[in-house]
């Protein structure tokens, strides 16, 4: 017998990210928080969210058949215990690290992932800001291993709620550094500023979801340094609150893209699995060429965090 459904964690807190925002808005606007607010760019980052919330709610159904659909061949059934659910915590979020790092590292993904960081401002809101249609372009079977390895899908699903509800909190100015052993071994506010900027030096880095370490052990942690402020948004400002465009404007960009190369399959495929700014031409704009830019015109930088020596 299958055991009773775990309570959805994202739609329980709702109340609470409502509140925290209107509390952030708030602080900010009267100057006792750090922080900008643009009601025009907040209220898209809403926007997206119910959207978010809608597509999510719909396509539910499907990632729960496909984990149905494994759940036979597990190679374990692993049982309700505080140890299983603390394992499959940390398991989620070194999951949800590769996923994360892939939504950046491949064009693909990222059609869908840059939506997410399209807002030239970083308080709460921007951690509703979310894709529509995330579910469409595969990286969420990257979890499904999961359920092989004989987490229950009530589990997975549990997990994942509290992943995404921690990573709500670290979307603000408001909280400069938190205790060293916190920032040492947890995402911060610190941390993902850095990854929501678009300096050269923080192009690409804290992938992190809950766990700082993983970025720390695969080499993608940059800190955030007092003496550069980060720059948010995205390397090609999107320029609109409309949230259509928001949600569609690099799949249509990738589309105009494959238009262009004509009928060579084999580039619309490099395209989609190379990084952002990749060009068939070798004329490539990814982060790497961007990092090399700014050490050319900074040479006194090279070597430094984040930049190449």
């Amino acid at each position: 017998m299958d055991p009773t459904p775990l309570p959805e964690v994202t739609t329980l807190a709702a109340p609470f990210f409502v509140l925290s925002v209107a509390l952030e808005w708030w602080a900010v606007k009267t100057g006792r928080a750090s922080g900008r607010y643009e009601t025009k760019d907040a209220l898209a980052s809403m926007a997206m969210g119910i959207g978010n919330l809608t597509v999510n709610t719909v396509t539910a159904a499907i990632f729960v058949w496909m984990m149905a659909l494994l759940w036979p061949y597990r190679i374990a059934t692993l049982p309700f215990t505080w140890w299983t659910f603390a394992l499959a915590f940390v398991l989620y979020d070194f999951v949800y690290y590769w996923k994360h790092r892939f939504a950046h590292r491949m064009r693909w993904f990222w059609m869908e992932h840059v939506t997410h960081h399209s807002s030239e401002h970083y308080n709460l809101t921007t951690a509703l800001r979310q894709p529509w249609f995330g579910p469409f372009t595969g990286l969420i079977l990257l979890g499904l291993p999961m359920v092989w390895i004989g987490f229950h899908p009530y589990v997975i699903a549990f997990v994942g709620g509290l992943n995404l509800l921690y990573q709500f909190w670290i979307h603000t100015e408001a909280v400069n550094r938190m205790p060293k052993w916190f920032e040492a071994v947890m995402n911060t506010p610190s941390h993902h500023r850095v990854h929501h900027a678009t300096n050269p030096r923080y192009l690409d880095a804290n992938y992190a979801g809950v766990f700082i370490i993983w970025d720390r052990m695969f080499g993608s942690f940059v800190p955030e340094l007092e003496r550069e402020k980060p720059i948010y948004g995205i390397v090609k400002p999107v320029g609109t609150y409309n949230p259509f465009v928001i949600a569609f404007h690099e799949l249509g960009g990738l589309l105009r893209d494959c238009v262009r190369d004509g009928l060579r399959p084999w580039r619309w495929v490099g395209r989609a699995l190379n990084a952002p700014g990749w060009s068939p031409d070798g004329a490539h704009n990814r982060s790497a060429e961007l990092k090399r830019a700014y050490v050319t015109a900074h040479p006194d930088q090279a070597g430094q965090p984040g930049l190449p020596k």
